[in-house]
């Protein structure tokens, strides 16, 4: 259940803050009695009610009383207060992560052979997507299949976003889709691919025959390649990326040949 306490108040304001709300009026004695707030701390916690603009004193009264701002506008304004502290820490985590990154990054490929695997079609998705957000100089993407498991609209918006990303960032992105899923799925395959991307000189989207397979080449440097279920070879077991630069070259270099045989993808 939500509470005063949820929204930054500690037990003892939201305690003297209620205590108000039911009394109209009361002088600090009378709060420590109603709210069960110890006499040597409700001052205290009086005063932070006050300078949350949530309680308003009557100075001119001996004993000096107080009285709570109403319910709705006493939120509102706890809410505000919520919010801006929010933004802050938001804006030191952007900061920290904006430091980190500047020392966590390398430009340095990586020499030694390293791979990761995820298994499942959601899993696969995850990992195909953290790896194109991580491209920095070139994406060259083979789509020859399609998966039932995998929904063209949610998933190849997701994976638009990333590629708008990384051109956006410099990238080149080369995409080679296999002609039997255009005839399948028709035009839309790559519509919204060109109509977002079109406009950028370093992305290009082409067709080809023949081609099987759904993988990505990534900065030259590594493969992620989608492996199909050898019980049911429409469905997605795993993806598997693998950072190999000797291995990563010798697909860039069948993708080339390929692209250059390949014609544009009209709509």
């Amino acid at each position: 259940m939500a509470t005063l306490n949820d929204l930054g108040l500690s037990d003892y304001e939201a305690r003297v803050y209620r205590a108000l709300l039911s009394a109209g009026s009361a002088t600090a004695k009378e709060l420590s009695l109603t709210s069960d707030v110890p006499m040597g701390r409700v001052y205290d916690v009086l005063g932070t009610l006050e300078n949350n603009s949530l309680v308003r004193s009557q100075a001119a009264s001996r004993p000096k009383k107080y009285v709570a701002v109403e319910p709705e506008t006493a939120l509102e304004r706890l809410v505000v207060e919520k919010k801006r502290e929010l933004r802050e820490e938001m804006e030191r985590y952007e900061g920290v992560a904006g430091a980190l990154t500047e020392k966590l990054d390398t430009t340095e490929t990586v020499a030694e052979r390293f791979s990761t695997a995820a298994v499942g079609a959601d899993e696969s998705i995850e990992l195909l997507l953290e790896r194109l957000e991580a491209a920095r100089d070139s994406i060259s993407m083979v789509v020859g299949n399609l998966s039932p498991q995998i929904d063209p609209d949610d998933v190849g918006e997701e994976v638009l976003d990333r590629l708008v990303d990384s051109v956006e960032e410099g990238a080149s992105v080369r995409i080679l889709v296999s002609s039997d899923l255009v005839s399948r799925f028709g035009p839309e395959v790559g519509e919204r691919y060109t109509d977002v991307l079109s406009e950028y000189p370093d992305f290009e989207i082409r067709t080809v025959e023949e081609i099987r397979g759904t993988f990505n080449v990534i900065d030259g440097v590594e493969v992620c390649v989608e492996v199909a279920n050898p019980l049911a070879p429409n469905r997605v077991l795993a993806m598997i990326d693998l950072k190999d630069p000797e291995f990563a070259a010798s697909v860039g270099e069948e993708f080339d040949e390929r692209w250059d045989g390949a014609a544009p993808l009209n709509l």
